[in-house]
């Protein structure tokens, strides 16, 4: 079974950074691309960024040029270096299997940017 524990969220002011971690079990992490998520309150989830197993990366236009997404295969974990951060970028962050987030969800990791 799959196993997907996200960390390093917290409280940042507004053009601040953040580095989220998530951290995989259950599964041959190396050949999965992975995606990070975030849901706003009273939003739907979206998807933020993509890294495929060939380490190919892909953004959301909302993030480009601000968030790096990355992955250690020997940990097993995915990362999300977060630069420029806006209040709007205010989310509980998730990662799962990309482009299809076929895993159960972790508890995510909660993200405030505010002054």
């Amino acid at each position: 079974q799959v196993q997907l524990v996200e960390s390093g969220g917290g409280l940042v002011q507004p053009g601040g950074s953040l580095r989220l971690s998530c951290a995989a079990s259950g599964m041959v992490f190396g050949v999965n691309a992975m995606g990070w998520y975030r849901q706003a309150p009273g939003n739907q989830r979206e998807w933020v960024a993509g890294i495929n197993s060939g380490g190919s990366t892909f953004y959301a236009n909302s993030v480009k040029g601000r968030f790096t997404i990355s992955r250690d295969n020997a940990k097993n974990t995915v990362y999300l270096q977060m630069n420029s951060l806006k209040p709007e970028d205010t989310a509980v962050y998730y990662c799962n299997l990309w482009p299809v987030p076929e895993a159960s969800w972790g508890q995510g990791t909660q993200v405030t940017v505010s002054s």
